[in-house]
């Protein structure tokens, strides 16, 4: 299963930019990956790891901006199409096919 973080913070203000980091070094610091600018997926095992994780979110949402949370399955993700660039160096090592032991 998969998590996908989508979020469009405001970086006006000085104080803003320093939440928006904030924010985006919690994804990394929790095992989220960077697709592309303002999203990020991360791997989870089970119902059980999506409500942990969404819990998580939850204690380290920004107030202002826009974040989304979408869940989708590995078989999904896998079928996404790239229309536009390249798989990054990361999606090439490690791809959906792997098993995931925990």
């Amino acid at each position: 299963m998969r998590l996908l973080v989508f979020f469009d913070l405001p970086v006006v203000s000085k104080e803003d930019r320093r939440i928006y980091q904030r924010f985006r070094k919690f994804l990394i610091a929790d095992g989220y990956d960077m697709l592309q600018f303002s999203v990020y997926s991360r791997i989870v095992n089970g119902e059980d790891g999506v409500d942990k994780h969404l819990k998580r979110l939850g204690k380290n949402i920004p107030g202002k901006g826009s974040v989304r949370f979408l869940q989708i399955t590995e078989r999904q993700y896998a079928a996404m199409k790239l229309l536009v660039g390249q798989r990054t160096i990361k999606e090439k090592k490690v791809g959906t096919s792997q098993l995931l032991i925990f």
